[in-house]
């Protein structure tokens, strides 16, 4: 067991949040409806255990932990395009009431925000811990620790690991070390969707609800914004895992989402013919089941309305989405989800604050 030391860093990594009550208006009747849901970590065999830490190493040892394979052996603690070694950052944890309604419920979604990022999203709205080292280098047991603390102190309803796609190989290390603390909460994988196939096989079977963001549709928007022009076909193809393995979202009789996939989009000025295209595909590919969360909450952050001096990508100057997204661009794409079959949207089923 931890120390006091490390009990107390641990206790101030947790923030404080007022929760909301909510009302949700779900479908909650089969095949969305479950019960008595057990995660699906628990129900590994030790050997089944035993055998992800094993890949978890091999991957670290010459890092393909994400789609950059920069093949560094961070069990040396060396680093590549993440800056991040042997130990993963957290920068902060607590239980969050700002996620999705049905994770955080009314006792909120443990989240657990990972430091750095294997992308480079010049909007990006978390910059300060995405692309800067702003938090504290945690070992496996520790952030067991803190999993623990989430789910048995506040009463979270799951554990929501925040950019995890570059520590993937720490976030199994974790769980493992987790359930023998006592864990009995599900698992989400709050993802930008660069993820690797390797990492999303470690995952299968320690995951419960993929949290999955699709950003662009097309590469040299996403080599513009994000410095990353393989993220679109990554992204399919990793979406499609998740998808596979954990299938559409379903709810307890309460109303909190227990395993599934619940797929982020998030609405940018401009680019709306990018978000019917992610849309017609997640029809086409996934299913019109689907859970939909098309967020509406981008504004100019970080780089965008400030520029920059140089670039390696060569682009300097990002003005086409130095403003907010309109009330026309948010109604054109939710109107267009509905037009193609999906049906499950989050802001159907939004908080209500009391």
């Amino acid at each position: 067991m931890m120390n006091a030391l490390g009990a107390k860093v641990l206790r101030n990594l947790i923030a404080v949040a007022v929760p909301p009550r909510i009302n949700n208006n779900l479908h909650l009747a089969p095949p969305f409806l479950v019960y008595d849901y057990m995660p699906n970590a628990s129900l590994q065999s030790p050997n089944v255990l035993e055998a992800k830490l094993e890949e978890a190493h091999k991957e670290l040892s010459g890092c393909v932990a994400c789609p950059r394979n920069c093949g560094v052996n961070r069990l040396e603690n060396k680093k590549g395009v993440c800056n991040t070694g042997r130990n993963a950052i957290v920068s902060t944890a607590f239980p969050h009431f700002g996620e999705e309604s049905v994770l955080q419920g009314w006792n909120g979604s443990g989240t657990i925000f990972f430091g750095m990022c294997n992308m480079r999203c010049v909007f990006c709205q978390n910059w300060d811990i995405s692309q800067q080292l702003h938090g504290k280098e945690l070992t496996a047991p520790q952030i067991a620790e803190l999993m623990l603390l989430l789910q048995n102190d506040y009463k979270c309803h799951n554990i929501n690991f925040v950019t995890p796609e570059h520590v993937a190989p720490q976030v199994a290390e974790a769980i493992v070390k987790a359930l023998d603390l006592g864990l009995n909460v599900p698992i989400v994988y709050n993802t930008s969707s660069f993820d690797g196939l390797s990492s999303l096989a470690l995952m299968d079977g320690l995951v419960d609800i993929y949290l999955a963001d699709f950003k662009f549709w097309n590469k040299e928007t996403a080599f513009k914004l994000a410095k990353c022009r393989e993220y679109p076909e990554t992204a399919k193809r990793a979406i499609k895992e998740m998808h596979r393995q954990v299938g559409d979202l379903v709810f307890d009789e309460s109303g909190v989402a227990k395993r599934g996939l619940i797929l982020r989009h998030l609405i940018m000025p401009g680019l709306e013919k990018e978000g019917e295209a992610i849309l017609q595909w997640v029809v086409s590919e996934l299913s019109r089941d689907t859970y939909v969360n098309l967020m509406e909450q981008y504004h100019p952050d970080f780089k965008v309305g400030k520029g920059e001096l140089r670039s390696r990508a060569g682009f300097t100057d990002y003005s086409e989405i130095n403003r907010v997204v309109s009330d026309s661009e948010i109604d054109t794409l939710r109107i267009y989800a509905k037009e193609l079959g999906l049906w499950r949207f989050e802001h159907d089923t939004l908080p209500v604050f009391m």
